[in-house]
C-alpha cells in the first residue's frame, strides 16, 4: 500500500466528532482525522511492516498516520536517533503510548530509553520513560526481575511530578511491576508505601491508587496461584 491509498483511507474514514472528543480527552495534535484505533489497527495489518512507509507516515505530521507508523515500523532497523526523533516529537499522551506499545519496547533501546526519558523535563517525553516501564513489565516475559527492580527507585524517585499525564505513567509502571510476580509485588509494595510519605498529593495518589490494586485479593490470588 502506498502512501497516498493510506491518506485517502484516512480521510474517508474521518469523523470531526471524534476529533472533537479526542479534544475532550487532552489529545489536540495539529492534523488529526478521528480515525479509531481499530480503524488503524486494520489498516496497519493490511500493510504489514514497512519501515521505509512508516518514515513517510511520521513526516506527514498526521495524528493518525504516525500512530500507523509506530505499528508498521521495524523494531530491528529503529535506530537509537530514529527514537529520539519520534519521541521529540510526541504531541499528545495517545501518541506516546501508541509508539511506546507497537514499537519502541521491542528495540534494543527500550530499557536505556525508558531510564534517559524518565528523568526528562518535557511532559510527553517523561511519560514516555514511565510508559516504556509498565510495556516492559507486561510484555518482556523473559526479562529478570532485576530489571525491574532497577525502575522501582525511579519511579519513587518521580512520584512528586504533578503532572496529571506523568503521574497516571508512573502509576502505571508501579502497578504493573507489581502485578508480574510475588517478588516483584511485595517490593513494589514497599516502593509504593514509601512513595505514600511524601508530601505532595500525586505521591499519595499514586501509592494509594497502586497499593489498592497490589494488595487487592484478585492480584494476591493470582501470584500465589
Amino acid at each position: 500500500m502506498r502512501y497516498d491509498e493510506i491518506i485517502r483511507k484516512l480521510q474517508k474514514l474521518s469523523n470531526p466528532k471524534s476529533v472533537a472528543g479526542m479534544a475532550r480527552y487532552g489529545i489536540k495534535p495539529a492534523k488529526a482525522y478521528g480515525v479509531s484505533i481499530p480503524d488503524l489497527r486494520a489498516i496497519a495489518k493490511e500493510i504489514g511492516t514497512d519501515h521505509e512507509l512508516a518514515l513517510e507516515l511520521w513526516r506527514s505530521g498526521i495524528h493518525e498516520a504516525r500512530i500507523i507508523a509506530g505499528m508498521i515500523a521495524d523494531p530491528d532497523r529503529t535506530t537509537e536517533k530514529l527514537i529520539d526523533s519520534w519521541v521529540s516529537d510526541f504531541d499528545s499522551w495517545d501518541i506516546c503510548d501508541q509508539c511506546c506499545m507497537n514499537l519502541f519496547r521491542s528495540t534494543k533501546f527500550a530499557y536505556g530509553k525508558a531510564v534517559e526519558w524518565s528523568a526528562n523535563e518535557k511532559e510527553y517525553i517523561k511519560r514516555a520513560g514511565f510508559v516504556m516501564m509498565a510495556c516492559l513489565a507486561v510484555g518482556d516475559k523473559k526479562a529478570g526481575d532485576e530489571k525491574f527492580l532497577e525502575f522501582l527507585p525511579i519511579i519513587e524517585r518521580e512520584a512528586g511530578d504533578s503532572r496529571n499525564y506523568v503521574q497516571k505513567a508512573v502509576n502505571w509502571a508501579l502497578r504493573q511491576i507489581g502485578k508480574r510476580n510475588a517478588v516483584l509485588n511485595k517490593k513494589a509494595i514497599e516502593t509504593a508505601e514509601e512513595i505514600q510519605k511524601m508530601s505532595m498529593r500525586s505521591a499519595k495518589w499514586i501509592a494509594s491508587d497502586a497499593l489498592r490494586e497490589l494488595k487487592s485479593e484478585a492480584v494476591q490470588a493470582r501470584l500465589k496461584g
